[in-house]
Formats: structure tokens, C-alpha cells, sequence
């Protein structure tokens, strides 16, 4: 029998390591540690969550792979290319929004599109499209002032979805919101990636949230961070509020917090002593 061929991760990142040097209360040079060891395959197609202590590494991680910080050693390929600083591949969604406050919801999604020199109508009918997608047509020329803090990250989702990357990462996109917000938002995300299947590598604190998202959760070791293991979430697709109360849900929230319990009580040790 012919042996099938598997594609090639999304994203592989072998032995990635991290170092910060700062100056202390005495003026002397320290180096802390974040990542050593950091082995990871993203596969293509997935949402994958990263979880972990405060400060294990999971937005530097994903800092390193959004171009805005460097890795000091180790290997990162995406599509089996070496990692680029710089790259319309990847969209970026964080916590905060970073919304250009003088600029309107239409406006918002437009910015990148007119760095690249798209034309003006392309970039309207793009725009267009997206906040359709994230049900916020009514709303394009409000300005994000005038805008719930949901329906912000919901523009900040959608600008990332314009420039059509092939890989989206997002860190806590939704630890500013209220809780009832962020589960409305959890279904949303998931409603808008099942219609095309972008890569999402998403870091969160949340438990929850990651077994109800994810194809697979990385959960990650306290600092010196690297990967502890990687747990597969058997629930069924489409994931609905329903599969919070289901018995298989809680099984695999059970699972991943056994592996992390352990590391949260390093993780709190370790700062005590710092």
C-alpha cells in the first residue's frame, strides 16, 4: 500500500529560544530567560490556542511571529520558508484595539489596503465585504469612540481579515471584555473561521476558551518557557454553547488543567522569589 503523504505544517518552530538583557535597581545587566527549547508545529487550516502561566512566553512567541520581535536562536519556517520580519501573510488582532481613533470604522479596515496601494474602489468593496462578515455594515462611518468595546474588537478582527492573510494571531483578543461579550464573540470568531479556514494561532488564559476554540491546545510549561504537551479536542464542528455543558467538554478541561496546574504553582513560586 502507497504510504500517504502528509502536508507540511503551517508553521514549525524548532528549538526557538529568547533572551532579554536589562539593567536592574543596581544598574547591573540580567538576563531573563523566556523561551528555550520552544518546539511547536502549527498545522495548516487549524485554530490552535496557546496556554500558560503569566509569563511563560506566549506573546513572545507570538510577537516573534508577527515580525515584531526577534528570536535569538532555534528555527521558525511558515510554509517552510524562514520566518520574514515583515509580511502581508500574517494578520495581527490583539487586546487593545489599536483602532486609529480619527479614522472611521470603513476607514480602519481601509488603512492597511491603502499602504499597499490598493486602488479606492477595491478597497471600499473589500471593506465592504468584511464588515458584513462581522455584522457591522450599519456602523462604517462611526469612529471607534462611538463604538461598544465588542464591536471594536470586531472591527480590529475585520481589518485583519483584509488584507486576506493566510495566517491570523491573535493574543487575548478578548481578556478586555465582559464575559457575556466575550462568549458572544467566541461563537463569532469560530462562525467567521469556519467560513474559509484561515491558520489561528490564539494565545489565551483562558481555559475554557481555548477547549471550546481549538483543534488543539499547547499548553506550555512556566518560565523558561517550551512546549509541555499538545492535546487534541475531540468536539464536535460546528461548537456551539451547547458543547460548554457537555461531558466531553469537561473531560478535556480537565485534562489541559492537569497539565497546567502544576506549572501555574511554579510560575507563582518563581515571582514570589523574584
Amino acid at each position: 500500500m502507497a504510504q500517504v503523504e502528509l502536508s507540511a505544517p503551517k508553521i514549525q518552530a524548532k528549538s526557538v529560544e529568547r533572551t532579554f538583557v536589562f539593567k536592574n535597581d543596581q544598574g547591573r545587566r540580567e538576563s531573563l530567560h523566556v523561551l528555550a527549547g520552544f518546539d511547536l508545529d502549527v498545522r495548516k487550516g487549524e485554530f490552535l490556542s496557546i496556554i500558560g502561566p503569566s509569563g511563560c512566553g506566549k506573546s513572545t512567541f507570538l510577537n516573534i511571529l508577527a515580525g515584531l520581535d526577534d528570536f535569538d536562536g532555534g528555527e521558525i519556517l511558515i510554509d517552510q520558508e524562514g520566518l520574514k520580519r515583515r509580511s502581508f501573510d500574517r494578520g495581527l488582532v490583539f487586546q487593545n484595539y489599536a483602532l486609529m481613533p480619527w479614522r472611521t470604522v470603513r476607514g480602519n479596515l481601509e488603512m492597511g489596503l491603502e499602504i499597499r496601494k490598493v486602488p479606492r474602489k477595491e478597497r471600499r468593496e473589500i471593506a465592504k465585504r468584511y464588515l458584513e462578515l462581522v455584522g457591522l455594515s450599519r456602523f462604517s462611518n462611526q469612529y471607534p469612540h462611538q463604538l461598544s468595546g465588542g464591536m471594536k474588537q470586531r472591527v480590529a478582527i475585520a481589518r485583519a481579515l483584509t488584507y486576506e492573510p493566510d495566517l491570523l494571531l491573535m493574543d487575548e483578543p478578548f481578556g478586555a471584555l465582559d464575559a457575556q461579550t466575550r462568549e458572544i464573540l467566541q461563537i463569532e470568531l469560530l462562525r467567521i473561521w469556519e467560513a474559509d479556514k484561515k491558520t489561528i494561532l490564539f494565545v489565551t488564559h483562558s481555559l475554557d476558551e481555548a477547549v471550546l476554540m481549538s483543534d488543539r491546545v499547547a499548553v506550555m510549561t512556566a518560565r523558561t518557557g517550551r512546549v509541555k504537551a499538545v492535546l487534541e479536542i475531540d468536539l464536535p464542528r460546528p461548537r456551539t454553547e451547547e458543547v460548554r455543558n457537555s461531558a466531553e467538554f469537561l473531560r478535556a478541561r480537565q485534562t489541559a488543567w492537569t497539565l497546567l496546574r502544576d506549572e501555574v504553582g511554579l510560575a507563582c513560586q518563581v515571582e514570589g522569589r523574584a
